[in-house]
């Protein structure tokens, strides 16, 4: 589920353009073949972002929080070196950018990158596309080295995007895929995978934490975490299926709780009002930092908007006047039997002065036949998410 409420759908000529493959070497091979990859490294640091560690196998990467609807970072491909504005996603696993070949609207707003520039780009014969809840994407497939902060990727597969559709309006150029390969084509190896395979972090994890309302605060980390980014330990849920970063909800799941109380679980339901609202008999979330909002079943999110009294507007959102928000219920996920509450104040957005747009939604009946939620932004936001591939598991706490 990607980007409901967000992005638009526009219609792209379509650009076919064919180079013959060329490989060269890499940027990493040559500057260590000359003993200047460290020099290298500190030249470039007013392109890069600054860790916050002094491990170089540790990187905390700043990112733009777009109105609370979009979360990117810079990377640089190619030599020599090229900013992009990407979107850290861990609900697909490619890396990819607009490529110069191909004009339409959804390029004229972006940065495009040009192979012929870069001396360790290589091409490929291969494309791929990629569909999104809200658009898609066609690339060529090519090999360059790209750096996050100071994280080299040397031969790292991306695709430079030929056609793309809903994407005209968004405030990054591409997106940098963090789920796991087996949601790949074979021979695309996510960054994050090549980043281990290299010696290039120190453990495999990343994490992420999110600031709400204010434009900076929010940063990605790879090879380790930040302990002052979050309060207590971290509760830890294994993943139930390595395609998305899928976990398993308890059999009290997703509900919402009475006013300023959470409901007791009663016969392993959690009852509102005597009506059990939803993963009654369990269910399976999405851990997805690009879904900006709170989406599930679309026949369990009626009850729940109806239990928070919400109508629908002319363009047929949930609204609730907002005089009314100190008096709704909170949502709660029991993830590995623990509470996470999503306060109404986090899942309600002020539209105008007395108007409330609820930020729950359905649809996730298209990605599964189970039961399906994806928390989303909004959860993130709340509680930090610490995804470990070295143990295929989520470990979640309170933000700080």
């Amino acid at each position: 589920m990607k980007w409901l409420g967000f992005l638009g759908l526009v219609a792209l000529s379509e650009c076919v353009v064919i180079i013959p493959l060329m490989k060269m070497k890499t940027l990493r091979e040559t500057l260590m073949e000359k003993n200047l990859l460290n020099n290298f490294l500190e030249k470039q640091t007013y392109h890069l972002s600054q860790s916050s560690s002094h491990d170089q196998k540790f990187s905390s990467h700043p990112l733009k929080n777009f109105m609370d609807l979009a979360y990117f970072g810079n990377i640089t491909i190619g030599t020599p070196l090229k900013e992009f504005r990407v979107f850290f996603d861990t609900g697909s696993s490619k890396l990819w950018v607009p490529s110069i070949s191909c004009f339409s609207p959804a390029f004229y707003a972006h940065i495009t990158f040009n192979p012929q520039e870069s001396s360790t780009f290589w091409y490929t014969k291969k494309s791929f596309n990629i569909i999104y809840g809200s658009g898609r994407m066609s690339a060529d497939l090519g090999y360059d080295t790209i750096l996050i902060n100071n994280l080299v990727s040397t031969a790292q597969p991306f695709g430079l995007s030929l056609e793309e559709f809903g994407f005209s309006h968004v405030p990054f150029d591409g997106t940098l895929g963090l789920s796991y390969p087996s949601f790949s084509t074979p021979e695309i190896t996510p960054i994050f995978d090549n980043l281990e395979e290299q010696g290039v972090i120190s453990e495999p994890v990343f994490a992420f934490y999110l600031s709400t309302q204010k434009e900076s605060g929010s940063v990605v980390m790879f090879g380790g975490v930040d302990h002052a980014y979050y309060n207590g330990e971290l509760n830890w849920v294994l993943v139930t299926k390595a395609w998305y970063w899928q976990i398993a909800m308890d059999r009290e799941g997703t509900v919402v709780g009475e006013t300023q109380t959470l409901v007791h679980a009663l016969s392993h339901h959690l009852p509102v009002n005597g009506m059990v609202i939803g993963c009654s008999g369990g269910c399976q979330a999405l851990v997805d930092t690009r879904t900006s909002l709170l989406i599930g079943p679309s026949k369990v999110v009626p009850d729940i908007q109806k239990l928070i009294d919400a109508i629908a507007s002319k363009d047929h959102a949930p609204v609730v006047s907002c005089k009314s928000n100190g008096a709704l219920p909170p949502v709660i996920f029991m993830i590995n039997s623990t509470e996470y509450p999503v306060p109404p104040q986090v899942y309600m957005r002020q539209s105008s002065q007395n108007i409330c747009i609820s930020s729950i939604r359905g649809g996730t009946e298209d990605l599964h036949s189970t039961e399906t939620w994806i928390p989303g932004d909004i959860f993130l936001r709340l509680y930090f998410s610490d995804f470990d591939r070295g143990n295929n598991r989520v470990g979640l706490a309170l933000a700080v």
